[in-house]
């Protein structure tokens, strides 16, 4: 429903007619002309009886706001369910407003949703509109602004919801080529196939297995659930990937199209190797929305997954200083990682980074998005593939 054009509900709630109206009633007392006074009584009457109505109308209103997904990729539906309630005898009437962010598109095309409502006394009414999610980012819905008057709408009164929605949209997942990363494995098998576990690393708990040990009960999470628990172990030999997104030269270019794609290729990437049971880290020198940590640690579990993919959705092309410095400080690098390292093209910062992982014995396999011929010893010897190399174009998907 579209939002309808405002207009004047009547006359008489300008002062300047008001004016005339009681003037119009002190003509009448005075030559005795009772219908014209009874006129003027009446509609002073409604005039002052709408105002006083009005100034009640706010009170006793509540608005609530909801999605039925907070969380989403490119393409897909949410649902924006918004409700008010008159908790008070005083019937009146309603209009709610919500701006919506562009990117999250109605199918109605707009970007303020508008509907009026008459509400009784305690009664509630509900609205309700299907956005679809356009682009990786994150998107606002809101604050709703709610407005109240007397039933004939003749003085309404504004006030806006606290809070707004926030929705996170991930990067768009392509289809990929094979990528040829470099195995590190201590007995050949990746991921959670390795008949050996460190009892070290602990990935997170689960319910107890009668024919697990009794040393692998976490006791501390039995009595938080209230019911036994015992330890994942993260496999000795099991394949790790660092996957690193370095946005300078992005934002030198002005490249953000190229960045977009980008993501979309880490994206698709980290969901692929997930599936394999790899375990994944995230590390960045980029600006992220809403602030946060700009280095997740390698690991597998549940939630790494999507704190990747919302990492990705927050990340803004930005810098937010030297990736090398961004490194020293806070990663901690167990044995038998992979790189894979994102830019926009191969440059000196390109060249530090696979200095400070060659250092470490890590090995790192680059993917650039503008790749240019570049020999001698600016040329980074870790293996180079380009976006197009990787990605599955729309022909060759047919």
């Amino acid at each position: 429903m579209e939002a309808q054009e405002h207009r004047l509900p009547t006359l008489f709630i300008i002062p300047l007619i008001q004016f005339f109206v009681g003037l119009l009633l002190f003509i009448a007392l005075l030559h005795g002309q009772r219908d014209l006074t009874m006129l003027a009584f009446l509609v002073l009457g409604m005039v002052i009886a709408a105002r006083l109505w009005s100034r009640l109308s706010l009170s006793g209103i509540k608005s609530y706001s909801t999605v039925d997904a907070h969380k989403v990729f490119p393409g897909e539906t949410l649902t924006l369910k918004m409700s008010a309630e008159n908790a008070k005898l005083l019937p009146v009437w309603l209009q709610m407003k919500v701006p919506v962010d562009g990117a999250l598109h109605p199918s109605s095309r707009e970007t303020t949703f508008a509907k009026e409502s008459g509400l009784l006394w305690y009664q509630r009414a509900q609205f309700q509109w299907e956005l679809t999610a356009q682009r990786r980012g994150v998107h606002e819905i809101g604050p709703t602004q709610v407005k109240v008057a007397d039933l004939f709408g003749f003085f309404p009164r504004e006030k806006e919801a606290q809070g707004s929605l926030h929705i996170i949209v991930y990067p768009r997942l392509v289809p990929l080529k094979p990528i040829s990363l470099p195995r590190r494995d201590l007995f050949g098998v990746p991921g959670a196939k390795s008949p050996v576990q460190d009892p070290i690393y602990i990935l997170g708990t689960r319910d107890y297995q009668h024919w697990q040990p009794a040393r692998y009960i976490h006791w501390k999470a039995s009595a938080r659930h209230n019911r036994l628990q015992e330890k994942i172990f993260e496999p000795s030999e099991q394949e790790k990937v660092l996957l690193v997104v370095e946005v300078d030269q992005f934002a030198q270019n002005s490249a953000g199209e190229s960045f977009e794609r980008t993501l979309e290729v880490v994206a698709s990437l980290a969901v692929r190797l997930e599936q394999r049971g790899y375990a994944l880290g995230l590390v960045t020198n980029g600006v992220f929305v809403g602030g946060g940590p700009t280095i997740l640690p390698i690991a597998r579990g549940p939630q790494q997954l999507p704190g990747i993919l919302e990492a990705l959705a927050r990340l803004h092309m930005e810098p937010n200083g030297d990736l090398v410095d961004i490194l020293r400080s806070g990663l901690a690098l167990p044995w038998g990682v992979s790189c894979v390292h994102f830019s926009y093209d191969q440059d000196g910062a390109s060249l530090a980074t696979e200095g400070y992982f060659s250092h470490r014995k890590v090995p790192v396999v680059f993917v650039v998005s503008q790749p240019r011929s570049i020999s001698g010893e600016d040329k980074v010897r870790g293996k180079i593939y380009s976006l197009d190399d990787i990605c599955i174009k729309r022909a060759e998907r047919k």
